[in-house]
């Protein structure tokens, strides 16, 4: 018999292993969520400057970080764009000032600044009359006058002759003193509004700080003479009264230490003399307080 005979014939497909079975893929797990950073401590809202002033004062600050507006007793301050700005105190100020600063972050920070008195020079002149009713020509000149003054002190110039430690414009003998004041039968006058220097006529004037020069008189005033007006920017401005001459025209800039005139007579003055005074907005300040001392 052949030997085919004898074989089983075995469907092929039998022979085959069954395929593996392939797990379902695993589910993903949920994102973990990262918390959140805490959000960073905010910076002390502080001021930094000094904490008392003076009539008659002037006084250098920081706003806080991210001040938005500042105020001095409730009006505008200008603020440079590092923070820095100045305020003063007029020579009659109240026992204290308040500044406060709106921050980005709606926070609102406020600095109260104390404002010493001052002992100023009083004399009292119980035989003397005040001065007279003005003549009709000095009531005709002085509003036209008064409104270029007003004027000038009204600009802003881009300028940081503010920021400077001031100079005195000229050296010499400090003969009449910021505030001083008589009172006649009773009746105060006007107080001196800046400091007097005398000297000789032609002794050079220079700029104390640097400044744009706002008015240059082109003739006498009735009282201040040749008289010369520089703005050092953030409101603060520098006169210079009964000058012989000026040596720079309205719009130009001055830089510290530079010759801008030299000293005189002229308006009404009763020798020659600088007569230097200085405003920051409204308030009146004493140059002596600024510059320091005279020096010898």
């Amino acid at each position: 018999m052949k030997l085919a005979a004898w074989l089983t014939l075995v469907p092929l497909a039998s022979c085959v292993a069954p395929p593996a079975q392939v797990p379902p893929p695993a589910a993903p797990h949920p994102p973990v969520a990262t918390p959140a950073p805490p959000p960073a401590p905010l910076l002390p809202a502080r001021f930094d400057m000094a904490a008392t002033g003076s009539q008659g004062g002037l006084l250098l600050g920081t706003a806080p970080a991210g001040t938005q507006r500042l105020t001095k007793d409730q009006e505008p301050i200008p603020v440079g764009a590092d923070g820095r700005f100045v305020i003063a105190f007029d020579r009659d100020a109240g026992p204290s000032s308040t500044l406060q600063a709106q921050l980005r972050d709606g926070r609102t920070a406020t600095h109260t600044i104390a404002v010493a008195p001052r002992a100023w020079r009083v004399e009292r002149l119980n035989r003397v009359a005040k001065v007279p009713v003005p003549s009709a020509d000095f009531q005709r000149r002085r509003p036209p006058e008064l409104a270029q003054i007003n004027a000038a002190r009204a600009k802003s110039s881009d300028v940081d002759g503010w920021r400077q430690r001031f100079i005195w414009p000229v050296t010499g003998r400090i003969s009449g003193l910021f505030g001083a004041q008589r009172i006649y039968r009773g009746e105060p006058g006007s107080y001196h509004s800046g400091v007097d220097v005398a000297r000789p006529t032609g002794t050079p004037v220079v700029a104390p700080a640097d400044g744009v020069v706002v008015l240059a008189a082109a003739s006498p005033f009735t009282l201040e003479g040749n008289l010369l007006i520089i703005d050092h920017g953030m409101g603060l401005n520098s006169a210079f009264l009964h000058l012989s001459r000026i040596d720079v025209t309205p719009g130009a800039r001055v830089r510290q230490g530079q010759t801008i005139g030299a000293i005189g007579a002229t308006g009404r003055a009763s020798g020659p003399h600088l007569h230097w005074a200085m405003k920051w907005r409204d308030a009146r300040i004493d140059p002596l307080l600024i510059t320091g001392p005279m020096p010898n």
